[in-house]
C-alpha cells in the first residue's frame, strides 16, 4: 500500500480561532478542503519564545501532513487528545473549559467542530469560514 498526499488547493477557506490556555494566548487556523474537511493547521502563540513556537510549528506540520496523507480527524484526535504538558489548565473557551496541553486543546477543538460523531448529532459547522 502506497500513501498518496492530497494537497489543498492554492486558494482555500479557513477558520481562525483565538484561544488561551492559562495566560498563554494563541490563534489556531484550520485550512479546509473544498468539502469542509480540515487539511492543515497552524498555531501562532502570542509573546512566546522560540522553543514554544518551534514545537507548535513542528506539531502543526506533522498534524497537517498526517491529514493530507489520509489520517482522519477522529484518528488524529485519538492520538493527540489527553497529551499532558505545560501550559495546561483553564481555557478561554466555555466548550473546552480545561485542557492538559495546547495539543490537547487543539485536538478537543477539532473533535468538537470537525469530528463526524458531533456532525452526525446535528452540530453545525463553524460559520466564520
Amino acid at each position: 500500500m502506497v500513501a498518496t498526499r492530497s494537497s489543498l488547493p492554492p486558494t482555500r477557506e479557513s477558520v481562525t480561532h483565538k484561544f488561551s490556555v492559562l495566560r498563554h494566548e494563541g490563534y489556531l487556523t484550520i485550512g479546509l478542503y473544498p468539502d469542509g474537511r480540515p487539511g492543515e493547521i497552524f498555531i501562532k502563540m502570542a509573546k512566546e519564545g522560540s522553543t514554544m513556537s518551534g514545537f507548535c510549528q513542528a506539531f502543526c506540520r506533522a498534524f497537517s501532513l498526517s491529514l493530507q496523507f489520509g489520517l482522519s480527524v477522529e484518528e488524529a484526535v485519538v492520538r493527540f487528545k489527553g497529551m499532558r504538558f505545560e501550559p495546561m489548565g483553564a481555557t478561554s473557551n466555555p466548550d473546552i473549559p480545561e485542557c492538559s496541553s495546547i495539543v490537547d486543546y487543539v485536538a478537543r477543538y477539532l473533535e468538537l467542530h470537525y469530528g463526524s460523531k458531533v456532525r452526525r448529532q446535528g452540530a453545525p459547522m463553524p460559520m466564520n469560514r
